[in-house]
């Protein structure tokens, strides 16, 4: 590899080749979309329908940490702030998603979400993780990290 990754943009999905030592700078926080110009991350959850997602999910070198909610679910609205500032101490490292289950139920039923909140973590269109329940911003950074790195440490 050429010492870049690839990362999708939140704003136009274009796929945009980013140093990883740009990744790594978390206050350069990945830089712009060539396409767009927007931020490559924003330090905010993005909403994702089918399509979008799997361009991020099978496109992206940064794996995503998947929310699956509804709008219904009590502990769901609970947990969304905290998803929210979980995204400023977890970006780059991941990308934070949301997915409506009620808006996208081919995706809940392909993750074989059972209950809500459901999150998963997820590379290249595999499965690395997942964690069922209302989480704080701190215990979502340390779940993730934890997660990330014994995937680490299985691939090398």
């Amino acid at each position: 590899m050429d010492g870049s990754s690839h990362i999708v943009c939140p704003h136009c999905d274009a796929i945009n080749r980013v140093p990883r030592e740009r990744l790594a700078n978390h206050d350069a926080v990945g830089g712009r979309c060539g396409n767009c110009h927007e931020a490559l991350f924003d330090r905010h959850p993005v909403t994702l329908e089918t399509a979008r997602f799997e361009r991020h999910l099978e496109k992206s070198d940064v794996p995503l940490l998947i929310d699956f909610w509804a709008e219904w679910c009590g502990p769901c609205r609970i947990m969304a702030p905290e998803f929210e500032r979980a995204a400023a101490v977890i970006e780059p490292r991941a990308r934070l998603v949301k997915v409506n289950v009620d808006a996208e139920p081919a995706l809940a039923q392909r993750f074989q979400v059972r209950s809500i909140p459901t999150l998963v973590l997820a590379l290249h269109g595999s499965e690395l993780a997942r964690t069922a329940g209302a989480r704080s911003a701190a215990q979502l950074a340390q779940w993730v990290e934890a997660e990330l790195s014994r995937a680490s440490a299985h691939s090398n």
